[in-house]
Parts: structure tokens; C-alpha cells; sequence
């Protein structure tokens, strides 16, 4: 079996900041990624997600290297210092590799 490598890009954050994400990755040019409901502690405290101001979600996007390092400069420089949220990069063996790239890398 054939793999290629990529990243996966976790991100944690605040369920309000979600359409803003979504249209941040149109224009970066991410097409796929995946968004569920996330509940836990950290640094600002428990989110329970018993009500809507107090629900997280986790964004999961599968993609390049060098995508995945510009996704999290861009999350860095506008969302890091006024926002709850964390992301981190994980390598991944993928199987279909097109699957996980933008438009102009394919």
C-alpha cells in the first residue's frame, strides 16, 4: 500500500468564531476540512457546551505542509491574541493525496 504524507491541523477554539473560520479558509483556499462540537478545561476555564456561549469546536483540516503553515500564521495573526484558541500539527499517512490539496497545488 501506497501512503503520502501530510498534516493534520487541529484547531480548538470558540463556536462563535466559526463562520468567520469558514469564510477565512474560502479565501485561503482551503476546500475541505471538518468541524465538530468540543467540550473540555483549559486556560480559560470548562466549556460545558450547556449553552451557546459556552461551546467550543474543533476544526480538523487535512492538507500540505506548507498550506498547514500558513493557516496557523494567519490564525496566529488574527485570532491568537483576543480569542480561546489552540492548534497543533500532527503528520498523517494519507491514501488518496488529492483529496487533501487546494485547487493550486494539485
Amino acid at each position: 500500500m501506497i501512503v503520502y504524507k501530510r498534516k493534520l491541523l487541529t484547531i480548538i477554539t470558540e463556536s462563535g468564531l466559526e463562520n468567520a473560520l469558514k469564510r477565512d479558509f474560502d479565501r485561503l483556499g482551503i476546500h475541505g476540512y471538518t468541524i465538530v462540537s468540543a467540550r473540555g478545561a483549559g486556560h480559560r476555564g470548562e466549556r460545558l457546551g450547556n449553552w451557546d456561549g459556552s461551546t467550543n469546536i474543533r476544526i480538523e483540516i487535512v492538507c500540505t505542509e506548507e498550506l498547514a503553515a500558513e493557516i496557523a500564521q494567519h490564525l496566529y495573526e488574527h485570532y491568537y491574541e483576543n480569542s480561546g484558541m489552540i492548534s497543533y500539527l500532527s503528520d498523517v499517512d494519507v491514501l488518496r493525496p488529492n483529496k487533501f490539496e487546494t485547487p493550486n497545488t494539485q
